[in-house]
């Protein structure tokens, strides 16, 4: 059976048929239609306050219901959609932006609803009309929602220094602040990058610009980082195993941190840095030429990342968990 909606006429004839007080079948076997649909019909467009059937208005109902059927707003209210929108275009995580709206707005909505409110009006790879496309907003600016892939890894060889085997145990399970990752973000053709560490506990990243690629370079980014950092919170710090940080003695006397280095190809065993790495990747994506690149960008990307919260801070930011642990 086709199902076709009852037009203006068909409504006239409802009308008139209750005004000479037919039954709801006698009016369906006139109409040709079944008796389930006159009463809902009826049903849909009679005022509990009035009682009384209006075809024009039944009418003039059904088709502004007609223009937006199969949709409706993701997300709850205005103010959560707007929240989410704001925060989108701060960098925040669908994550971040959930954990944050509970604690401090006391609403809940889930990241999954943020992402669908972000990929429902894609159609065809493009938003529809009168929709903003926020996949930019994210991390990875992904077209389409697609599943996590499988790492592969490579052959392992001799790490530089110190191996992360023998750090201690304690390191791994982020019980305390003071415990440092380490990395090199490269430039376009292989120009000096950027360094950046990361405190494992807090996620407070410091990024610095590099004058060039060698060894002393990053020791001398790293003297001058670490010189402002109370030497408590300078433990242990565990690198890659990039040439820049070949002079791992000088780093340890620099830093007042312990040296280690995880294993060749292994890059999860700094996966705080890794991570960090990516977020940054946001602002400056591959083949940026750092040379080129005010230090006060770096500087505003730097304080854009320590104060965006983090779920395992408890929504809190790395620098108020920070705060927190210099004030104790």
């Amino acid at each position: 059976m086709i199902y076709k909606h009852f037009g203006v006429e068909e409504r006239e004839r409802i009308q008139r048929g209750m005004w000479e007080k037919r039954s709801v079948r006698a009016i369906a076997k006139e109409l040709g239609r079944s008796p389930a649909s006159v009463c809902r019909e009826i049903k849909r467009n009679v005022p509990p306050q009035q009682r009384r059937y209006t075809p024009r208005l039944a009418h003039e109902r059904a088709l502004e219901k007609r223009k937006s059927r199969g949709r409706h707003e993701r997300l709850k209210n205005d103010f959560i959609r707007g929240y989410v929108v704001e925060h989108l275009k701060l960098r925040w995580s669908p994550e971040q932006i959930s954990g944050r709206l509970k604690s401090d707005h006391h609403l809940s909505i889930s990241p999954e609803a943020v992402y669908q409110f972000i990929y429902a009006p894609i159609h065809y790879g493009k938003p529809r009309p009168g929709f903003e496309d926020l996949r930019i907003y994210l991390r990875h600016k992904r077209k389409r929602r697609v599943p996590h892939g499988a790492r592969r890894c490579q052959r392992t060889l001799k790490p530089r220094g110190p191996s992360i085997d023998d750090r201690p145990p304690v390191v791994e399970s982020r019980t305390r602040i003071g415990d440092w990752e380490g990395d090199t973000v490269e430039s376009t053709h292989h120009k000096p990058g950027i360094n950046t560490v990361v405190e494992r506990k807090t996620g407070l990243v410091l990024i610095t610009k590099l004058s060039g690629r060698k060894s002393a370079d990053t020791v001398a980014v790293l003297t001058d980082r670490f010189a402002h950092i109370p030497t408590s919170l300078c433990r242990t710090l565990t690198l890659d195993n990039g040439f820049e940080n070949s002079n791992w003695q000088d780093i340890e006397a620099a830093t007042g941190c312990k040296t280690y280095f995880a294993h060749p190809y292994h890059s999860w065993e700094r996966g705080s840095n890794e991570n960090t790495n990516g977020l940054i990747r946001d602002y400056f994506p591959k083949k940026t030429d750092f040379t080129i690149i005010d230090p006060e960008e770096i500087a505003y990307v730097e304080r854009e990342l320590n104060n965006r919260p983090r779920k395992r801070l408890g929504w809190r930011t790395p620098l108020e968990a920070m705060s927190v642990a210099l004030a104790g």
